[in-house]
């Protein structure tokens, strides 16, 4: 029977430091508790569902975060907007993947 994750309130002590992306998912967790909108809060919106499965408290996720993220990115270089929007979420992945992976 797989174990039931217990879902935490958010602290810096949550996001291991040492998976890929926490600095990410630490400063989009943060962002989202203040209510700002940046790249990171907008990339944890995006990863909302898994990340509170993997015992998360995730503070109002953005709705349509996906567009805007990639807007805010073009707003800033459309010409590379997609490649880092990629970016990101593969950085997103990875922290999920190996936090799931975690004992």
């Amino acid at each position: 029977m797989p174990r039931e994750r217990q879902r935490l309130p958010y602290t810096s002590l949550v996001v291991d430091a040492a998976l890929p992306g926490a600095e990410l998912v630490e400063k989009g967790l943060e962002d989202l508790r203040l209510g700002r909108e940046s790249v990171e809060a907008l990339l944890v919106s995006i990863g909302a569902p898994r990340l509170m499965r993997l015992g998360l408290e995730v503070a109002a996720a953005i709705p349509e975060a996906e567009h805007r993220l990639y807007d805010r990115l073009s707003e800033s270089d459309a010409a590379t907007a997609h490649g880092r929007y990629n970016a990101l979420l593969r950085r997103l992945v990875s922290f999920e993947r190996a936090a799931c992976a975690r004992p």
